[in-house]
């Protein structure tokens, strides 16, 4: 465990499209964070959770609020950094139920090689920022885009020293994000 990485799980957002709380949804009798925090524990002993929403104080871990409502997954970035006291911070979406400790450790390993860039998780054809490495270094930029209403994650990730990290494809099912029921049932 790198005690300069901190990790967030970003619980927010309005999920229009699940009609739920995406993070509380149930997949194989877990909620899709609890899926996520069994992945992450092997590599960081406290995580964070990025919501006011008081559902989540069952899993017993801090939880921070967005310091400014409203700004999308860049808000919910900006709340980790500037919550954060460690280098690198670790970002995920609450809609990932099938990451692994094997990708996030994959992930990890390139992202302390280049501390200085954003390091995130691509399968070729998609990026996930939301599964992602960022430098608190880049906490003044990404506070500049929030506070101009600049909140575009992938115009913001490709504006900034960044690096994308290709997944085998045996790997690229556990980043797949879920963002509706039809998508939740044909989950595996």
């Amino acid at each position: 465990m790198d005690p300069n990485l901190s990790a967030y799980i970003l619980c927010g957002g309005k999920s229009s499209r699940m009609k739920t709380e995406k993070g509380l949804v149930q997949f194989q009798e877990k909620s899709f964070v609890q899926w996520i925090l069994e992945a992450l524990y092997p590599l960081v002993l406290c995580p964070v959770l990025v919501t006011k929403n008081p559902a989540y104080e069952s899993f017993q871990l801090d939880m921070i609020s967005d310091r400014i409502e409203g700004k999308g997954p860049l808000g919910g970035i900006y709340s980790a950094l500037t919550h954060s006291s460690t280098d690198l911070v670790l970002i995920l979406s609450c809609d990932i139920p099938k990451i692994s400790t094997d990708v996030l450790a994959f992930l990890l390993r390139y992202s302390t090689r280049n501390p200085d860039k954003i390091t995130f998780l691509s399968d070729g054809a998609n990026d996930y920022p939301l599964i992602g490495v960022y430098p608190k270094k880049c906490l003044k930029a990404v506070e500049n885009s929030v506070l101009r209403n600049e909140l575009r994650l992938r115009q913001f990730v490709e504006s900034q020293a960044h690096q994308r990290i290709l997944l085998s494809p045996s790997h690229i099912q556990s980043v797949q994000n879920i963002n509706t029921k039809d998508q939740l049932l044909s989950l595996s």
